[in-house]
């Protein structure tokens, strides 16, 4: 028997005329204040799942999307808000673009989301799929290879971060800790 129930939100305003007949979905643009509006859609989603008795809310990371949909930039910030926000309910963050982040950064804030939230905060990764987002803050997307090295050498680092106390690492893309050459030698 199913006892545990998710639902997922990536963010998205009130779309007038959406479907086949409607207006485009690249001819949309939201303002600043319509699009901020998700993010307190998404308080209001959470707290009712919240009260149903829902297991966990899933959302998506995105950025500069003013067509209206996948409107939430910062998950894991959002989540430690929703956290606060709800009692019991899960926040699932699926999924934070690997690529764009510092590994290392990417393990050690999601570590501390887990000790404050009393682990109701769920991480999940992902290699993104709009240019606009991923070659914007520097990491490869239109070059599929070099995205997938890249996501795959970031992941490593992020479960070898959750799960050694101390590690290195020497990749193509970071090595950890960084070599510092001596002042004075």
């Amino acid at each position: 028997m199913i006892t545990k129930f998710d639902s997922s939100y990536v963010g998205s305003v009130d779309i007038e005329d959406a479907g086949y007949r409607g207006k485009p979905i690249n001819d949309r643009n939201y303002s600043n204040a319509e699009l901020a509006e998700t993010l307190h859609k998404a308080v209001a989603y959470a707290q009712k799942m919240d009260a149903l008795g829902y297991n966990t809310f899933w959302m998506a990371e995105h950025h500069f999307q003013p067509e209206g949909t996948e409107c939430i930039p910062n998950l894991l910030m959002m989540a430690m808000h929703l956290v606060n926000q709800t009692k019991k309910l899960k926040i699932g963050c699926g999924f934070n673009v690997v690529p764009m982040w510092h590994p290392l950064r990417l393990a050690e804030d999601y570590a501390m989301a887990d000790i404050l939230s009393g682990g109701r905060v769920i991480f999940g990764v992902a290699r993104g799929y709009h240019t606009r987002e991923v070659e914007t803050f520097g990491a490869p997307l239109i070059d599929q290879d070099a995205n997938r090295e890249l996501f795959e050498e970031g992941v490593d680092i992020v479960f070898k971060a959750f799960n050694e106390a101390r590690f290195s690492h020497k990749g193509k893309y970071y090595t950890i800790p960084p070599e510092v050459p001596r002042i004075g030698s």
